[in-house]
Formats: C-alpha cells, structure tokens, sequence
C-alpha cells in the first residue's frame, strides 16, 4: 500500500527566514544540520485524534472553522489563488485539504523564488508528488517560474524536461548556474513550449535541440521548436552565430529580446530576418555594434513590427529610422533613447509614415528640437507616451504644439530639459490624464 507525501514548505524558506511570495509575507522554521533550505516529506496529516483532551479541543476549533463548511470547489477555486509555498502548507492541515491541495489542476503553475533556495530538490520532490497519478509525467503542469533561484543547476531542469512533457512557459532569469546542454534537453523533451525567459543566464549561448533529438526528426527538425517567446537579455556572450543557430531552429518566433547581448552585430540580425519572418517586438538595446545596416535588416519585417527598442545603440542614426519608418507603417512602440545620430529628420521620418505611434522614447538626443516635435505632434495624434529626456534643444513652445495636438496624451517625460513653468501648465491644462515627469521645482 503505498502512502502518499506532503513537500514540507521547507522545500520554499530556509530555516528561520522570511520570504515573500505574491505580496504575502510568512516565516517558517525547519531542522536543518547545515541551515540550508533542503526539501523534506511529510506524510498526510492523521485521519482522527486519540487523546480526549486534545479531541475536545479539536471539536472546539472545528466548530468555529466556518472555511469547512465551503464545498470543494470552492475550496479549490480560494486555493487556486495561493501561491506554490502556501499550498504546500495548506495540504499539512488536515485530511480533507490535502486531498484538495494535490488536486491536478491547481498545479498547472509552479512558482519558486529565492536565493537560498535548494531547488533542485524542491523541484524533484514536487514533481514526483505530482506524478503519483500518472507515473513518471506530470500532465497538468504548463508552467514553471523559478526566476531569482540562483542555485538552480542542470540537474533541476533535466528534472523539469524529464517530467512536463506538456510544459508551456519556462522563466529561469537569473539563474546564472545553468547551461546550453540543460536549456537544449528542456525544448528538447518539451515540444509544446512557447515561452522561454532565460535572462541574465550568462552560460547561455544558443537555443537547440539536442543531438539525439534532432537525428530522429527530418532535416527540417529546426520548425519543431515551438518557442514564440524568447527573452535572453542580459545573455552577454551570445553572439553572431549563436543568434544563428536560435533563428535556424526557433522560426516561429514573434517575440525576442536581446537587450545587453553586446556582442550582436549586425550580421546576427542579418541571420535572424532569414528564418524569423513573424517577428513582432524585437529589443536589441545597448547592443553597441548594431548600425543603419542593422536597421535595414529589421525593416524586412515591414508591417508585421509593432514593438523596437533601440536605446543606446550609437551607431544608429537617421538612415536607419527612415528605413523603420519607410517600411514598417504600423509600429506602434519605438524607444531610440540615447541614439545621439537621430535628428530632426528622423522624428520626421517617423512623424509621417508611422502616423500609428503610441509610444516613443527619444531622450537623450539632443539634435531633436521643437521642429521634430512639430513634426510628430501634426501627423501622430494617437500618442500616449512620449519621453524627451535631456534632450537640450527642445522648450516649452514645441511641447504646447503636443499639447495642442495629442490630447490622449498619458505619459511626458521631460526630466532635464529646459521648458517654463508656462509650458507644463500648458499641457496640463490641454492634456488632463497626462503625468507629466519633470525637474522643475516651481512645477506642481
């Protein structure tokens, strides 16, 4: 006969810690030989209670525990809000909760979080809890965060590839212990997997499958990775052919982030646009060797962008822009902070061919002025956020013309620039959702 086994919440704090999880603070304490946080069972809590005394008391308790009259499926809907470590203790209170705590469908998500803890283990004791029912897979499970786990190894996530077969988002970010060979078994094993966040995993270097899985598929075997989501910011030592490889295997991807791989050039996005053809947000910001030829390269995706982030990428300048503007027509977002080659030109550019805009970002050029203001004010009315940080050539008379023009309006930056008090008062009055960020005391 087998018995059945509760994770301690151990597997979720260290010993004599406070952790907090979905706004919620608790503290627990575990027996520990070495302090660390280790993962521990325990055996479903007693069916009844044998000493008088403490059955009085227990009938006492229950009597005022209204939470037992609600009916399973309320119970289960309240325990579906609970994050992965409060459920865990919930199945340790009685009988009747750790039925309802191992239900199958509160365990689409797993979510863990902490540096200390030891989640190797915790994910190996959840896992095989959750494979009772269904040896050795865990059907249900879709989901696992465990972002901000920095002792999360290989062996962790060959636990994961192993069990979730039907595992759909994956967040390791920060995670900096793991490597090419454990991301490869995980989209590998797991070919319904969508949405993967391995930023901040500095080992991390490009995304495949793994040799055996590719001697057994066709030579197209790259299309079987499903991944449409895939964020490697922070992946500092990705590069050209690296980028190369995710594009051959990853091609449906619509949305990638490479912010901080500064070893992209634009030779990689020159790879990315030959397989990635759906892409529709793409961030290389502080990617320092990305240029104009870059940007020609991105605008192949023409009316399929909606989202570019190109802050801080010197080498791009107004050839670049005109190539986004003239061919992507429906970006909706476009943050070119710190590109100092944009000009006036640029924000006309922009101003009369990407007339959907609703979010731009163009702090810390200072060859913008109010003349590329007037530009973008007259042909883009549908703007919410503008940011027009430290950029020294614009005054109050070009934000009266937004002002004037662009009355949905949400969000102004213009933190470092030199406009009156006039002007901002100006916009407030004109532009009544919008906050407006500033740096001027005499504005309140």
């Amino acid at each position: 006969m087998r018995t059945l086994s509760t994770p301690s919440p151990a597997l979720i704090f260290p010993q004599n810690s406070h952790s907090f999880q979905n706004g919620r603070g608790s503290s627990t304490s575990s027996s520990s030989i070495t302090g660390e946080t280790v993962a521990m069972v325990h055996s479903p809590p007693p069916t009844r209670l044998t000493h008088p005394l403490i059955q009085l008391a227990s009938k006492h308790q229950k009597e005022q525990a209204n939470i037992d009259r609600l009916p399973d499926h309320s119970m289960i809907q309240i325990f579906s809000f609970l994050p992965t470590n409060q459920l865990c203790r919930c199945a340790r209170v009685c009988r009747r909760w750790y039925n309802l705590a191992w239900d199958p469908r509160l365990w689409r998500t797993i979510c863990l979080t902490g540096e200390t803890i030891n989640v190797d283990r915790a994910l190996k004791v959840l896992t095989r809890r959750l494979c009772q029912d269904t040896p050795n897979v865990c059907l249900m499970l879709e989901t696992v965060i465990v972002s901000g786990c920095r002792r999360l190894t290989d062996r962790g996530l060959y636990t994961i590839a192993q069990c979730c077969p039907e595992l759909r988002k994956l967040e390791v970010s920060g995670c900096y212990n793991i490597s090419n060979e454990a991301v490869f078994d995980v989209v590998s094993l797991c070919p319904n997997l969508e949405h993967l966040d391995v930023s901040g995993c500095s080992k991390v270097t490009c995304i495949s499958l793994t040799r055996e899985a590719s001697i057994k598929l066709s030579p197209l075997h790259g299309k079987q990775i499903s991944i449409r989501y895939l964020d490697m910011t922070d992946c500092f030592v990705l590069e050209d052919e690296g980028l190369h490889t995710i594009a051959a295997h990853c091609t449906q991807l619509t949305h990638l982030y490479l912010r901080r791989c500064v070893r992209i050039t634009d030779e990689g996005l020159r790879y990315l646009m030959i397989y990635c053809t759906s892409i529709k947000e793409l961030s290389v910001s502080d990617c320092r060797f990305v240029s104009d030829f870059g940007m020609r390269e991105i605008a192949k995706l023409e009316s399929r962008l909606r989202y570019l982030s190109i802050a801080h990428c010197g080498r791009i300048t107004d050839v670049g822009i005109r190539y986004i503007a003239k061919y992507c027509s429906k970006l909706r977002y476009l943050n070119a902070r710190g590109c100092e080659g944009i000009t006036d030109h640029g924000a006309e550019y922009l101003a009369k061919n990407c007339t959907k805009l609703k979010s731009l970002d163009i702090g810390k050029c200072p060859l913008v002025s109010d003349t590329g203001l007037e530009f973008l004010a007259l042909n883009c009315f549908n703007l919410k956020r503008l940011s027009l940080k430290s950029c020294e050539s614009i005054t109050g008379q070009g934000l009266q013309i937004v002002a004037a023009n662009c009355f949905d309006l949400q969000m102004l930056n213009v933190q470092d620039c030199d406009v009156s008090v006039d002007a901002l008062r100006f916009v407030k009055r004109h532009c009544k959702r919008c906050i407006i960020e500033h740096t001027n005391p005499a504005f309140f």
